[in-house]
């Protein structure tokens, strides 16, 4: 995966030449954390829920463009060579690059030996100054040896939901790899996680997974959705902790409280709170590995989520999973284009009621399925609907004979303003929106043609995997 700048600073006493006085103690410097600009990528048309859509081309769109080439430094966004802002995927961080392994947590010991210094000079002066009859010490003798927290608080819901989140380690046959996040499934013990953060050690490869308790475990992919960027894991020889309890996605409210659990930039077991931001937001997201995306109606969050949060929950205020973690919008600023790129409090989550359906299909069959109309719709951003494109993937037809949107009687030209209840301003939103069905669903479509809107239903059909 690309380069890594976590530990590329340096520590020092001063700059070179610069006198200091003896008797003033040096103070070691902490370089910033590089941060990586996300730019957009390109548009072209994709089959609407079929797989997989080809490479966009046109003019970058802030709402669902599947990004081509990654910045794995963490992974935090993608950057093209078009430029332009981009929904792009939080991926997972990369294995640190030998001799420079924990270069953010010697930054972070740094911090903390700065703090000690000047909190044992102090603590030296107030104790050797006087007889302490001036003290301004307050004791709370009364303090109780241990701190009672509610259920429902943060702290008490983090307690509970920690034993049963894992930092992922995925190390790929090339020496490529990185840290992720995932938590306990089912009573069976399989793992969820996001398909980009295994993806790299999916073939031949080898998948740790470390529970908060330290203990670590071999992994083994049951199955992999690219396009839902979702991916099933089974631990050898662990009966691991009970699973995390499943809420309801569909009945979540903008507002609403939300905790997010993972590994940013490597530190495991991190916590942060935020609130719903958003519904339904479409986002698209590649692992860089070919030209497939994952699309998403997503979730959206301002709790902080970073790379190496991939894969982690997104909790109620309850400690349900209402979400996995899954991607990023970042503004970094780039520090020689490879840094890596952090939260600004735009963070999406996979609603869980979609990606529990896609689970159930990987651990019964080991492959996904899609539900799909059997029409292909340009990706480009118009904000006024999915048209339905010329010709299809390959010079195929845009609408497949005998498909779904045929026997419905929709046709090229055709522009898709609803789905069902909700509008449809794009390409990306309607394959988002298709996706959070089964196949065998009936949808309520209205379309405009020629200046005139319809309305007609469509039973959408299936893909099976990913080829």
């Amino acid at each position: 995966m690309s380069t890594e700048n976590e530990g590329s600073g340096t520590e020092g006493a001063g700059t070179e030449g610069q006198q200091v006085p003896p008797s003033v103690p040096p103070a070691p410097s902490v370089p910033p954390a590089p941060v990586d600009p996300a730019r957009g990528g390109p548009q072209q048309s994709a089959p609407a829920g079929d797989w997989p859509p080809p490479p966009p081309q046109g003019a970058p769109s802030p709402y669902a463009e599947p990004p081509a080439t990654p910045a794995y430094a963490g992974g935090g966004s993608y950057a093209t060579p078009g430029g332009g802002p981009a929904w792009g995927a939080s991926y997972q961080q990369p294995a640190p690059a030998k001799g420079r392994r924990g270069g953010l947590v010697a930054a972070v010991l740094a911090a903390a030996l700065i703090a000690g210094g000047v909190g044992g000079g102090i603590g030296y002066w107030a104790a050797s100054d006087g007889d302490g009859s001036g003290s301004t010490t307050v004791s709370a003798s009364d303090t109780p040896t241990s701190v009672k927290r509610e259920a429902g608080s943060v702290a008490g819901v983090a307690a509970k939901a920690l034993p049963s989140v894992v930092t992922i380690d995925a190390q790929g046959g090339d020496g490529e790899g990185g840290t992720g996040t995932g938590f306990v499934y089912d009573k069976q013990g399989h793992i969820l996680t996001n398909n980009h953060v295994v993806a790299s050690a999916a073939d031949g490869g080898n998948l740790t997974a470390t529970f908060s308790n330290g203990k670590k475990y071999v992994a083994e992919v049951v199955g992999r959705a690219e396009g839902y960027d979702v991916a099933v894991l089974k631990l050898r020889n662990s009966d691991g902790p009970a699973p995390l309890p499943l809420g309801n996605s569909d009945k979540v409210a903008v507002g609403d409280s939300t905790i997010a659990i993972g590994a940013p930039f490597g530190l495991s077991n991190t916590v942060t709170t935020g609130i719903i931001s958003a519904k339904n937001r479409p986002v698209a997201s590649s692992d860089g590995g070919n030209s497939k995306s994952s699309y998403m109606s997503a979730l959206q969050t301002d709790a902080s989520i970073n790379p190496g949060n991939s894969g982690g929950p997104l909790l109620d205020s309850g400690g349900a999973v209402i979400g996995i973690n899954s991607a990023i919008q970042s503004a970094g600023n780039g520090m020689g284009g490879s840094g890596q790129a952090g939260s600004v409090g735009l963070g999406f989550a996979i609603p869980i009621n979609q990606a529990k359906n896609v689970a159930e299909q990987l651990i019964k069959t080991g492959k996904p399925v899609y539900p799909v109309i059997g029409a292909s719709v340009s990706l480009e951003d118009n904000r006024m609907g999915a048209t339905i494109s010329d010709e299809g993937p390959g010079g195929s037809a845009a609408v497949s004979p005998n498909g779904p949107a045929a026997k419905a009687g929709l046709k090229s030209g055709d522009v898709i303003t609803k789905l069902d209840d909700t509008i449809i301003d794009s390409g990306p939103t309607l394959i988002g929106e298709i996706w959070t069905h089964k196949p065998g669903d009936t949808v309520k479509i209205t379309y405009e043609r020629g200046g005139k809107t319809e309305t007609v239903d469509v039973t959408l059909g299936d893909r099976v995997g990913d080829d």
